[in-house]
Formats: C-alpha cells, sequence, structure tokens
C-alpha cells in the first residue's frame, strides 16, 4: 500500500510541476525546460536501473524533489532560477535529501 502511495505523489509531483512550468515559464527557456521535466522519469528510471537500485528507489528521490521543489519556491518552480539563488537551491537540496530520507525508511522500515 505505502508503495501505491508513493506512485501516486510521484504522478501527482510530476504532473504539478509541468503545469507551473508551463505557465511561469516563457520566451526560449520554455521548450527546454519542459523537454527535460518531460523526459526525466524515464530517464532517472533508467540510469537507477543500470547503476543497480530498482525504480523504487528513484520514484521515491524523483518523489522528494519535486514536492521539495514546489515547497522550497512557493509552487512557482521558475523562481529556483529567476530569484533563486545558492540559498533557495541549497534550502531544495536539503528538503529533498530529508524526504528521501525519511521515505525510504518508511517504505523499506529500515
Amino acid at each position: 500500500m505505502t508503495v501505491l502511495i508513493v506512485w501516486a505523489l510521484f504522478a501527482a509531483g510530476w504532473g504539478l510541476v509541468l503545469l507551473r512550468l508551463r505557465g511561469g515559464l516563457h520566451g526560449p527557456d520554455r521548450g527546454p525546460a519542459l523537454f527535460a521535466h518531460t523526459v526525466t522519469p524515464p530517464g532517472v528510471v533508467l540510469a537507477f536501473s543500470l547503476v543497480g537500485f530498482g525504480s523504487l528507489y528513484a520514484t521515491i528521490a524523483l518523489t522528494a524533489e519535486w514536492w521539495a521543489l514546489l515547497a522550497v519556491t512557493g509552487f512557482r518552480p521558475e523562481r529556483l532560477l529567476s530569484t533563486g539563488g545558492l540559498g533557495r537551491l541549497a534550502a531544495w537540496a536539503a528538503v529533498t535529501a530529508a524526504g528521501t530520507f525519511a521515505t525510504v525508511r518508511l517504505v523499506f522500515h529500515v
């Protein structure tokens, strides 16, 4: 059951970041950002599979990244680049690490 919840949060986070990027980005940066966001899930799952980790680890990591990005930027992901600076980037990394650690412990009962 926990894995299903992670997958649902994964899909919701990916979709919400996509919607916010589509609405918030304009100009020449929009196309590459949307393309990169679209190919991230299969690329990361493939990379984790090649390294020897399962796709569940990739799913947990991406879920934490997307929800941390939304939390740190106030649901405006374009802020990370436009007005973010190193402080917002560091906050995103810290929240992502904490979320990933907590979720892995919850899912795998480590």
